[in-house]
């Protein structure tokens, strides 16, 4: 099996790289092949029983992705994206990245009738926004209050309907707000979600730019990496008519993310997060909704945490 990972030297990429060569198989067949593509290369795996390539590419170049798809990958893990606040402060920036690429990807993939191809796209909770029920599910109208929501919106119904009309094997999962992502902020509107908690618990200061009574739907880093590979092996045909879906996250207040976070280090840590209102990110963060019902995801298989000490903890193990 040959797999594809755009945005391979992402946060996402590199996780998704060491889980797949730790299983060595996808969808009950053997790695043969894995090509890891970002604008700097990532890091290719050595010692591997199978052949790993790592290549530079900048993907809004016309005829970028030429090449790798003539090697018609198997399994296409699209994670290539330009982050929500990066988006809306650049809209050409953020249409070329997150829309245009994807159209040229799924292009690529009809031109080849790459049609077994098995396409992931991360998505978000951004797709969804402005006046909302308490409780969404995926069939809720798609509503975004961002250009990068906006944009993500849009690739997940290219990716609908190239599945539908059978030119590729498409499914998105929308990714709630991941945390604790390792490393330092970036340029993400929801960055700060891992920001008060990893650097307190590093003993480092912190801003919260929300308010405490904001709910977020969080998931960790490793059930998103576990909900990617998951995703490459349900059937097409399960998804139904629509091919997107959101990942099973929890629901968590800013308020209650920062009691755990005294749960686990003290009020010396608690003491290090400031709180300045930015009513920049307020208002991007503040139009995605907090609350799913996620009877479909689980139906299909996908798992998600069980609370939010277990993703504080698994953090904190990972940094042992």
């Amino acid at each position: 099996m040959h797999v594809l990972i755009t945005g391979a030297a992402g946060f996402l990429g590199q996780r998704l790289t060491r889980k797949l060569i730790e299983r060595g198989e996808l969808n009950g067949q053997p790695l043969v092949r894995l090509t890891l593509i970002d604008q700097v290369a990532a890091e290719a795996p050595t010692n591997t029983s199978f052949e790993s390539v790592s290549r530079a590419v900048d993907i809004t170049s016309p005829g970028a992705l030429d090449d790798i798809l003539g090697e018609r990958p198997d399994v296409i893990f699209h994670l290539a994206a330009v982050v929500s606040s990066a988006a809306e402060a650049d809209l050409d920036l953020g249409m070329t990245v997150n829309f245009d690429a994807t159209r040229a990807l799924l292009e690529g993939c009809r031109s080849r009738e790459l049609t077994a191809t098995r396409l992931i796209m991360a998505s978000s909770i951004a797709v969804y926004g402005g006046t909302l029920p308490d409780v969404l599910d995926d069939m809720t109208a798609l509503t975004p209050q961002s250009s990068y929501g906006t944009q993500k919106a849009m690739s997940e119904l290219l990716i609908n309907d190239y599945s539908r009309r059978g030119l590729i094997d498409g499914r998105v999962l929308r990714l709630p707000t991941i945390v604790i992502r390792p490393g330092r902020p970036n340029a993400a509107a929801s960055s700060f979600a891992s920001s008060i908690l990893r650097e307190p618990l590093n003993g480092e200061e912190a801003v919260c730019p929300v308010s405490t009574d904001l709910d977020l739907f969080v998931m960790s880093p490793t059930k998103v990496t576990e909900a990617l590979l998951h995703g490459a092996e349900v059937p097409g045909d399960a998804f139904g008519a629509s091919r997107s879906l959101m990942l099973p996250g929890i629901t968590v207040s800013v308020a209650a993310m920062l009691e755990v976070l005294r749960e686990y280090a003290g009020d010396k840590a608690l003491a290090l997060v400031r709180h300045e209102p930015d009513p920049r990110i307020e208002a991007i963060v503040g139009s995605w909704p907090g609350r799913f019902e996620n009877l479909r995801a689980q139906q299909l298989g996908f798992a998600g945490d069980k609370n939010f000490n277990e993703i504080v903890e698994a953090f904190l193990d990972e940094r042992a």
